[in-house]
């Protein structure tokens, strides 16, 4: 049995800090220690922006109920104040519930250890998406200067998985958006990346959203397109060729609407205009220019 398989829950996260010798971990470490809530502050390297007010409810209540099951981390700043390295969520939902102190443990650690601890936590939860994940990564190699390589062994991921999430960063921002609001999966996310052009991902992008792709239907469209694309490059000039020209008409018929107007086509010359509207009275401004067009 091979016993060097990695954990897909990661590595502790002591055997993930480097240049914090173990000793000293074990030294000023405190298990269980009740903190004033009000004496600790925000970590300023807290790498996670949004938290899900329902889910923090849903925390809160479990707390009241049965109090804070693991212990913040923390780390002393002096003059009686604390500095939070992880457990952003249980502290919000503790403030929520109405603690007055919390458990924690007191670290010492200097930013670049408190920025890895902080960033690693983030990694180890399950509720994160693919795009919190990448950007999490990014920041451990850029911001703790590691390779992929030692990152891979720091989260406990073969380095083929910490490359997959790191290529997502590559996607048109309208893509991550759709991957954090879970309209897409991490396999057609992957697949997406395989395609060169951006234009070109940003329509299987809302042909997937439209048809409900899923990722096998995904990956043979996208298979499709490269082999058709490969086979027939008279083809291909005379997509650019429409593609340019429907640019330039979006980009006319939006500044007659002053809202951002799109074409979107399928392989087969279908499709629609799509004209946004953000509530009522602009859906009814746009309507009286219609109205208009047709006398």
């Amino acid at each position: 049995m091979n016993t060097n398989k990695k954990s897909p829950l990661g590595r502790g996260l002591g055997a993930l800090i480097e240049g914090v010798e173990k000793e000293a971990l074990e030294k000023k470490i405190e298990a269980n220690l009740q903190i004033d809530i009000n004496t600790i502050d925000a970590n300023p390297f807290q790498p996670r922006t949004r938290f899900d007010s329902q889910s923090l409810e849903e925390l809160a209540a479990s707390i009241r109920q049965v109090g804070i099951v693991v212990p913040l981390t923390v780390r002393e700043t002096g003059d009686g104040r604390y500095q939070l390295i992880a457990g952003e969520r249980r502290l919000r939902a503790a403030r929520m519930a109405g603690l007055t102190h919390v458990p924690a443990y007191v670290r010492t650690a200097d930013d670049t250890a408190m920025l890895e601890m902080a960033l690693v936590e983030n990694i180890q939860r399950e509720d994160l998406d693919a795009i919190e994940v990448a950007i999490t990564y990014q920041r451990l190699i850029e911001e703790c200067s590691l390779t992929q390589e030692q990152l891979s062994d720091r989260v406990g991921k073969q380095r083929s998985t910490v490359a997959n999430y790191l290529r997502l960063l590559r996607l048109p921002a309208e893509i991550q958006l759709g991957i954090r609001n879970r309209n897409l999966t991490m396999g057609h996310a992957r697949t997406l990346v395989n395609i060169e052009d951006p234009a070109k991902q940003i329509n299987v992008f809302y042909h997937i959203i439209e048809e409900d792709l899923s990722v096998r239907a995904t990956e043979d469209l996208v298979r499709h397109l490269q082999s058709a694309a490969s086979k027939d490059p008279v083809k291909i000039e005379k997509k650019k060729r429409l593609n340019t020209e429907y640019e330039e008409l979006s980009k006319q018929l939006s500044s007659l609407f002053r809202s951002e107007v799109q074409f979107r086509i399928n392989e087969k010359g279908r499709g629609k205009i799509v004209i946004p509207f953000s509530d009522t009275e602009e859906m009814e401004r746009i309507i009286g220019l219609l109205d208009k067009l047709n006398r």
